[in-house]
């Protein structure tokens, strides 16, 4: 400031001027160095401070929004021209300030100016490397678009370079307002920007891949039917046969030629799926047109791309599905065998037969003949090709099938055998097929001999309950009754013979067997060997049963066969006796003999399955039908089938009650043996209930499980069986001993007084003794038997428990007695009872009263037990004896 008022004509004092205004900027006083600067500006025009004094004034103005004032400064600078370093942002700050006002026409002026200076001085505008650079060139193309938007979007870009020229960079504004609008989600002016860039300048080298950003941004706006439009116009406007392609050597765009495979593969797709829609009915002659056109069009613009086989393969199947059988065979075909070999090449040669089968089968019978044999062609060219196929071998199977239609034989036996030989691993009904084309045309060629070994092939691949088995064996009989002919033409008797009853054992069931039997027999007589002829003759009566000799000749052969040790087929002959006699005598043997051979030859199930039918078919006598049930139930013990088994015990006590005057001790015995095993399940249940709580609940339960079980011990005394007896007493003395038990265990009141408890203690104690010694009588029952010469198991273990509650009276030493042991092994042995203790038994005092329940919470002074058993029948303590 001193220096500017000593020195007023200081030839620099511009400088002084602009070191002010910087002093002023950097002390924050702004308005002060604004006023600065308006003096160097007024007062040195020329200053080659002038252009940086500009800007800094115009961006004051800008930041303070005096637009006019910041143009008039900016504009200053751009008068000044390239010589200023601030030209660029002069030019571009100046845009925006004609932006700002909404002058959007003079906004692009400069902008474009500024890219037009940025293409004079080289600027690559795809550089990355100045990234301040950059993004100012970004934001310039972005104002652009804004000022274009303004002004009427894509038409305004088109009339403003049509009115002031094109530019090397158009496609860039054009791309930048598209993506403008896009970001917008205003998608059908963003498609018109690039459509209208495509329509003026369709050879230009981005064009393709404007028209693929068409079809971008039509995708992301959900416009289905545009993006078909789009795809459709661009794989026409960019198809390998279009014009577009006489300014560009395809090579160098593989973007485009992608996207074109691309679009047509979509185009194809797309209306490949319209067709097969149901709702399109109406369209489906045009989409099926459309999606042809399509697929030969990639077909024919990448003949040889790796794309084209399974474009071609998809055409096919649009033929196979419009039923174009022929055109679809054709297609596959070249699919299978015209590309080098890819993915679906054997599936599409798979396929190429089946449209050739489906064109055979809707050709006129006239015509068929050339069909087929098309067919066979493909299907032997297929199968050689693709042997690994997995419908290799049924393809070559019905090529087969069709030269034996066709009566060319021999080709259809080399076809056959190809599939035997190649294929060992195909599914059994496609080698089965091969196997009865051989058999068949090798007995039109008089190949006899060939064509036995294929039936007996075909045969051995068939299930045995398939209904075709028996016209097989016609022809595989007929094929050895044919070599049996021949040799016995020929007077070779042996050979003849071998032949024919070889059809007996080849083919048992076929028409022709009698004949063969016969022609066989006659050949041995002429051989002179009897027994190998009786035997046939024998089974000719076998096999006819019609024979009014046949009873007489059954039973020979069950003896037979018993007598060579083959017991199994013995039995089945037995069996066959029953069912053919009307004697019920030798029906009733015939069964029992049938069964035990069963046994011997170790077939339980059919013995048991015999012995079943006896009991059904014979139930009197009752004591053989019931020996045999019990030879039943033996057979279920041993295989663990349990229910079975005890439900069979139920029958043999039912039988035996039934039986009336056909009862005998032996009945009453097996009855007995099984009752007994039959009560050991109520015995069971009686002990598994607890005296817990709810205490009067689970007494009732209790009481009543223990009157059942008594009532079925009790009945085994009627059967008057000595073990069973035995058995039977052990068995109620043990339901009265666990009674007390479980009375002396039965869960307490809560909430007894010491006094109290001490009295319910007394109360279960005088409510339990009676059953002990009910217990202790029942058992002693069980030793009076003793003095009769009876001792058994059931007798040892009353004794035992005898020791145990009166161990001074019974806990005696004993020295063993080898009777014992044998009793014991026998009865184990004999019907070993199931768990708990063994349930066998013998008698007991039906009198012994069982305890009635009442409900009701007892007093605290009698206790439960008391109150519970008072009102019923306890038994009474034995006169004269105390605890």
């Amino acid at each position: 400031r001193k220096l500017l008022d000593q020195y007023p004509l200081y030839e620099r004092n511009d400088q002084v001027l602009y070191q002010m205004s910087r002093a002023y900027e950097e002390l924050g006083r702004i308005e002060e160095a604004m006023q600065v600067m308006d003096r160097l500006v007024r007062d040195f025009p020329h200053s080659h401070y002038l252009d940086e004094v500009q800007f800094r004034r115009a961006e004051y103005f800008f930041v303070h929004r005096r637009y006019l004032d910041a143009e008039d400064a900016y504009a200053s600078i751009v008068h000044i021209g390239v010589r200023s370093s601030f030209y660029q942002l002069a030019l571009y700050k100046l845009g925006w300030t004609f932006y700002k006002q909404d002058l959007y026409e003079e906004a692009l002026h400069r902008f474009i100016a500024l890219l037009d200076y940025k293409v004079s001085v080289g600027y690559d505008f795809a550089q990355t490397e100045d990234e301040q650079e950059r993004k100012r060139i970004e934001d310039a193309f972005r104002v652009i678009s804004l000022g274009f938007s303004n002004l009427g979007g894509a038409k305004a870009v088109v009339d403003y370079f049509t009115q002031h020229g094109q530019r090397s960079y158009e496609d860039r504004v054009y791309s930048h307002l598209g993506d403008y609008y896009f970001d917008k989600r205003r998608y059908s002016d963003a498609t018109a920007s690039y459509q209208a860039f495509v329509s003026r300048n369709p050879f230009h080298k981005v064009s393709p891949h404007f028209h693929m950003r068409v079809i971008e941004i039509n995708i992301a706006g959900g416009f289905p039917t545009l993006v078909i439009d789009s795809k459709k116009e661009f794989a026409t406007t960019y198809g390998l046969q279009a014009e577009y392609w006489q300014h560009f050597e395809p090579g160098a765009f593989p973007d485009v030629l992608r996207y074109l495979k691309t679009n047509l593969t979509d185009l194809a797709n797309h209306y490949h799926a319209l067709y097969q829609d149901p709702n399109q009915a109406e369209e489906k002659r045009g989409n099926f047109d459309q999606a042809r056109h399509w697929y030969r069009e990639f077909l024919a613009s990448f003949p040889s791309d790796s794309e084209s086989p399974a474009i071609n393969y998809q055409l096919a199947d649009l033929l196979l599905e419009n039923k174009s059988f022929h055109q679809a065979a054709v297609e596959y075909e070249k699919t299978a065998y015209d590309y080098p070999r890819h993915e679906q090449s054997a599936t599409a040669g798979y396929a190429a037969v089946f449209a050739y089968r489906e064109h055979l089968a809707i050709t006129a019978p006239a015509g068929r003949e050339p069909v087929k044999r098309e067919v066979v062609r493909s299907s032997l060219r297929f199968a050689d090709s693709y042997p690994e196929h997995e419908k290799a071998a049924i393809v070559l199977g019905a090529a087969a099938d069709d030269l034996f239609e066709m009566k060319e034989f021999e080709p259809a036996v080399a076809a056959a055998h190809t599939l035997i030989e190649k294929f060992p691993g195909a599914e059994v009904e496609v080698r089965r097929g091969g196997w009865l084309v051989v058999a068949h045309a090798s007995y039109e060629l008089l190949r006899y001999s060939q064509a036995e070994t294929a039936y007996v092939q075909v045969l051995a691949l068939l299930p045995a309950d398939d209904q075709s088995r028996a016209p097989l064996f016609d022809n595989l009989a007929a094929s050895i009754y044919k070599q049996g002919e021949a040799a016995n033409l020929a007077e070779d008797y042996r050979t003849a013979a071998d032949h024919f009853l070889r059809v007996g054992r080849m083919a048992p069931n076929s028409q022709i067997r009698a004949t063969a039997e016969y022609d066989g027999a006659a050949a041995l007589i002429q051989l002179q060997e009897w027994q190998p002829a009786a035997a046939v003759l024998t089974g000719f009566r076998t096999l006819f049963p019609g024979h009014p000799l046949q009873p007489e000749v059954t039973k020979k052969v069950a003896f037979v066969y018993r007598e060579d040790g083959r017991l199994a087929q013995a039995a089945e002959e037995y069996e066959r006796i029953e069912t053919e006699s009307r004697d019920e005598e030798v029906r009733r043997e015939a069964l029992l003999i049938a069964a035990e051979l069963y046994e011997e030859a170790g077939s339980q199930p059919r013995a048991l399955d015999v012995y079943r039918r006896y009991v059904g078919y014979f139930p009197k006598p009752a004591e053989l039908n019931l020996e045999t049930r019990h030879k039943i139930a033996q057979i279920l013990k041993g295989r663990d089938e349990q229910q079975l088994y005890l439900a069979e015990l139920r029958e043999m006590v039912a039988v035996d009650a039934a039986a009336g005057k056909g009862r005998t001790p032996r009945t009453r015995y097996l009855a007995a043996t099984a009752a007994l095993v039959l009560a050991g399940p109520k015995y069971d249940q009686f002990t598994q209930v607890r005296l817990v709580k709810p205490f009067e609940a689970n007494l009732r339960k209790k009481r009543e499980l223990m009157r059942g079980a008594t009532q079925e011990f009790s009945k085994l005394v009627d059967y008057e069986v000595g073990e069973v007896t035995a058995a039977a007493t052990f068995y109620l003395a043990e339901i009265y001993a666990h009674f007390s038990q479980a009375l002396m265990e039965s869960e307490r009141p809560e909430g007894l007084s010491p006094l109290e408890l001490e009295q319910y203690e007394l109360a279960i104690e005088e409510q339990a003794y009676p059953f002990e010694e009910q217990a202790i009588t029942v058992h002693q029952k069980n030793l009076e038997l003793i003095p009769l010469g009876i001792y058994n198991l059931w007798i040892d273990r009353s004794l035992q428990k005898l020791a145990e509650f009166v161990p001074a009276r019974y806990a005696k030493q004993e020295e063993p007695s080898s009777v014992l042991g044998s009793l014991e092994e026998y009865l184990f042995e004999q019907e070993k009872p199931p768990a708990l203790p063994p349930v066998e038994g013998e008698m007991v005092e039906e009198d012994a009263p069982l305890p009635d329940s009442s409900p009701g919470e007892p007093p605290a002074a009698e206790g439960a037990v008391e109150v519970a058993l008072k009102e019923g029948e306890r038994p009474a303590s034995p006169a004269g004896e105390s605890r």
